[in-house]
């Protein structure tokens, strides 16, 4: 087949899995603007749809046990791993988004529906070949890994000496790190950045491998993949403002110093913010990343519904990569230990989204 024939676009053909008693009617009609529409009940959701179809919309009650229980027993296949999966939500509570995460949705559309939205999420889910060819793997990660070096330099070395870091420095490197992931492998991430000396460095490479991963394992469109990039990459920026002795001290902090760490979200979060231009997520990502569900976190003891959804995310990734880091007052756990100590941690962490954090550390070993 020629180039050209390749790039001749071909009609959608999209499955609506629904259990509403009107079968999405409204929702069907839009969809029908982008493509052919094959309408079923979530229990008639095919085994191995490969081939048939270039997306499924699943539109469920989620507080239905009986339907989630049914979506998740299809979805979680193998053949099902490949294709799109558009998610309609009741509302637009973090709760539904979770699990809808959850059961493998790869982008949630929330109600009332707006027709262009609908199809802007329809047409990102198919997004243009980037012409990656396989012998790029090793140059994709050496790229990746730089590029997230380069921002670690202007947080740790230039921020603090008065030289403005920029929302586009964080941009400028976040297509080559997932590029990095997606093509060659956590694993390979977590190996090539656990060789950087500096710790304070290595630990936000581990985080941002992690979180992408995390969001590339969900199925996350490119652009939320990016948002969690951006947010990972940023998230210690505080630190640039502690002392490095106490960064880097080899052994357990005293209470003083430790009162001194915990200075670090609110140092960042007013750098950024009195600079300008980084997004209101970014800055809550930096200012939130240590607390927790119950109230125990800091520095604003929030609870539960004040924690977003990209915090929630943010914080699992982190905790995991500190207990798995190499740190000079005790050896580096494994990633199964590191998500058994997590477990334990009960209503502190989102336990929907630690649960589908779980194949990631198991694929992560190195």
């Amino acid at each position: 087949m020629s180039a050209l024939a390749k790039k001749i676009p071909t009609r959608r053909r999209l499955l609506l899995a629904s259990d509403r008693s009107d079968r999405s009617r409204e929702l069907a009609s839009i969809l029908q603007s982008v493509g052919e529409v094959d309408t079923i009940s979530t229990a008639d959701i095919p085994d191995n749809p490969t081939g048939r179809f270039s997306g499924i919309v699943v539109d469920i009650n989620l507080r239905s046990a009986e339907s989630v229980q049914r979506v998740r027993d299809k979805l979680r296949a193998e053949s099902y791993s490949s294709l799109p999966r558009l998610f309609v939500l009741a509302d637009a509570l973090h709760h539904g988004s979770m699990q809808a995460w959850a059961l493998g949705a790869t982008d949630t559309i929330a109600r009332p529906l707006n027709a262009d939205g609908i199809l802007q999420r329809i047409r990102a889910a198919f997004p243009d070949d980037d012409g990656y060819d396989a012998t790029d793997r090793g140059t994709a990660l050496n790229i990746g890994v730089a590029a997230a070096h380069k921002v670690m330099v202007k947080i740790f070395q230039k921020l603090p000496a008065g030289v403005p870091l920029n929302f586009n420095d964080v941009v400028e490197a976040e297509t080559k790190i997932l590029k990095a992931i997606k093509h060659s492998s956590l694993r390979e991430w977590l190996t090539t950045v656990g060789c950087h000396h500096v710790a304070s460095y290595r630990h936000c490479l581990f985080v941002t491998g992690f979180a992408v991963a995390f969001a590339q394992h969900l199925g996350m469109r490119e652009d939320d993949q990016r948002r969690l990039a951006r947010a990972a990459l940023l998230h210690d920026v505080g630190k640039a403002f502690i002392p490095v002795d106490i960064l880097d001290k080899s052994g357990k902090l005293t209470d003083e110093e430790m009162s001194v760490i915990r200075q670090h979200p609110r140092l960042g979060y007013d750098a950024l913010a009195e600079q300008g231009g980084f997004p209101p997520e970014m800055l809550d990502v930096v200012l939130h990343h240590h607390e927790l569900l119950d109230g125990s976190g800091y520095p604003d003891g929030l609870h539960s519904d004040q924690i977003s959804d990209i915090v929630r995310l943010t914080t699992i990734v982190d905790i995991h990569a500190a207990l798995v880091e190499n740190r000079a007052y005790r050896l580096p756990f494994t990633h199964a230990k590191a998500f058994a100590v997590m477990e334990q941690m009960g209503g502190k962490l989102d336990r929907h989204l630690l649960n589908a954090f779980r194949p990631v550390t198991m694929g992560s070993s190195y």
